[in-house]
């Protein structure tokens, strides 16, 4: 492998932006595209919704439990001003191509890439079926891209011009985005292990002054946080106690999956070859080529400046493997797909002519496009609006769901929605008043069968979903019920027999 040229920090020319600009606007009609007739995605979108509602409220029982406290605290400045489910989506779309958009510009400054490169890259990763899932959902993985782009870029750096200021500038965007997603503690071992192949020094000298101030900025976003959660009556610990509990947890959830550990090296694999573009692949390989001939070379990881494409692999390489030892869904690869891109095009640049390269960029984000439309957009308007008018016609102001909280953002604030994991819970919920019970087969997609009795039961009404048969949706919770690839897909084959996926029944 030829060595990398030396970092242009010089603003790339008009011409570069103006391509990047246009490939970014085109990824963002596509994840604002049909929007407002998208309603929630998944369950932790609504959760989150709620929990930031729940702060402007004064309620902070909520704010570490899904492990991302500064998420939720952002979005509470916006709910100050909306309650609008769509406000907060289109806000977190925005921010995914904000990321994308950031990382994209790295990648081109640092690679040189011409500016129909540069938006090849772009559309190939913005256009992935995943990322536009994720990006149309609200969950802190659109400011994740962001933030672990921005990791990536100083750590980059780190490793040309290493220098203590640049392990605290490291640090510190490691500290942002836990405080953003408890997903980058799993960037922490690939770290690690990064710093330990370097021969540099760094650590060595100075290395007291180094290790405290490093220390002391990880460190900032619990202190802060925990105080704050001291102030509003919850234990110092309670942060913490979440990362405990997520990979030790005390008792089976209510699918029955209790372990955390489940080796699987073909999970991640499958999924990238059956749901995402065959270049994500391809490149991965022609990548782990060129870098075995750089290593034949006598280039070593030790000594000098990375290059940035055996950098963007080593990441790749480290994250399929530590993520398939964990329970899986397609999210897992959140932090890797980006670098994938960018591994396809840089790659694809040392081996093709470039008009063969733009070609294949074309095309493969042409087949993405269309992928989308099939797995997303036709599965559009979704029905919980007009569950929602429904109940708000027949006058109905409690109301219970099987597992499922999608009909939640389109009720109205006096309107009540309790979720039930089990129909034996329904008894003691038309004591407390309540009208209906809508059977929401996203107990299927969560795998909780506790509803025989209710589904032989004659409904006052029905709709179709098809949203809640979408094979990504159930891949997505594969981590939840503990089911594997094959078995998660059968499963949505099965839950795409059922013509009438929302039920409601009468309770009394």
């Amino acid at each position: 492998m030829s060595p990398r040229p030396a970092t242009n920090n010089a603003p790339p020319p008009p011409s570069h932006r103006l391509w990047l600009l246009a490939a970014l606007l085109a990824v963002a009609v596509l994840r604002l595209w049909r929007l407002p007739e998208a309603g929630a995605p998944d369950y932790d979108s609504v959760r989150n919704w709620q929990a930031v509602q729940a702060l402007t409220h004064g309620d902070f029982s909520r704010l570490f439990m899904p492990g991302c406290p500064a998420f939720l605290l952002s979005y509470a400045l916006v709910a100050l001003f909306t309650r609008s489910f769509l406000v907060f989506q289109t806000i977190n779309a925005l921010l995914g191509v904000a990321g994308l958009g950031f990382f994209a510009a790295w990648v081109s400054r640092q690679a040189r890439l011409t500016g129909p490169e540069t938006a090849g890259l772009t559309l190939l990763a913005g256009t992935g079926l995943l990322l536009t899932f994720a990006g149309r959902d609200f969950t802190p993985n659109s400011i994740s891209l962001l933030l672990c782009a921005g990791l990536l870029q100083s750590h980059f750096a780190r490793l040309e011009r290493p220098n203590p200021a640049a392990l605290v500038r490291v640090a510190a965007w490691l500290a942002l985005g836990l405080s953003f997603s408890y997903k980058f503690l799993f960037t922490l071992p690939i770290l690690l292990v990064l710093e330990l192949l370097r021969t540099d020094g760094l650590w060595r000298a100075r290395w007291v002054w180094v290790w405290v101030r490093v220390l002391a900025v990880l460190a900032t976003p619990y202190v802060l946080f925990g105080a704050l959660g001291v102030a509003v009556g919850l234990p110092w610990y309670r942060w913490l106690a979440f990362y405990v509990r997520t990979v030790v947890p005390v008792a089976a959830n209510v699918a029955g999956r209790q372990a955390t550990i489940k080796p699987d090296f073909l999970y991640y694999l499958r999924y990238l070859a059956e749901f995402e573009s065959p270049l994500l692949l391809l490149g991965l390989g022609v990548a782990a080529w060129l870098a075995w001939r750089g290593w034949r070379g006598g280039w070593r990881p030790g000594i000098g400046p990375w290059p940035l494409l055996p950098y963007l692999l080593f990441w790749v390489v480290c994250l399929l493997a530590g993520m398939s030892l964990l329970l899986k869904a397609p999210r897992g690869l959140l932090f890797a797909l980006l670098p994938l891109a960018a591994l396809a095009v840089l790659a694809g640049r040392r081996v093709l002519p470039g008009w063969a390269l733009l070609g294949l960029l074309a095309v493969a984000a042409g087949l993405n496009v269309r992928h989308i439309q099939r797995a997303i957009y036709t599965s559009l308007p979704t029905p919980y609006a007009q569950v929602a008018a429904w109940l708000w016609e027949h006058g109905t102001h409690k109301v219970a769901s099987t597992v499922g909280l999608g009909l939640a953002p389109f009720l109205a604030e006096s309107e009540t929605l309790t979720v039930v994991n089990d129909e034996k819970m329904l008894a003691r919920l038309r004591a407390q008043g309540y009208d209906y019970v809508l059977l929401d087969s996203y107990w299927r997609v969560a795998g909780v069968a506790h509803f025989d009795s209710l589904r032989r039961q004659t409904p006052v009404a029905a709709w179709p979903a098809p949203q809640l048969q979408q094979p990504l949706l159930f891949l997505e919770h594969s981590e939840y019920t503990g089911r594997g690839f094959a078995e998660t897909l059968a499963a949505s084959s099965a839950a795409a027999a059922d013509s009438l996926p929302l039920r409601l029944y009468r309770l009394r």
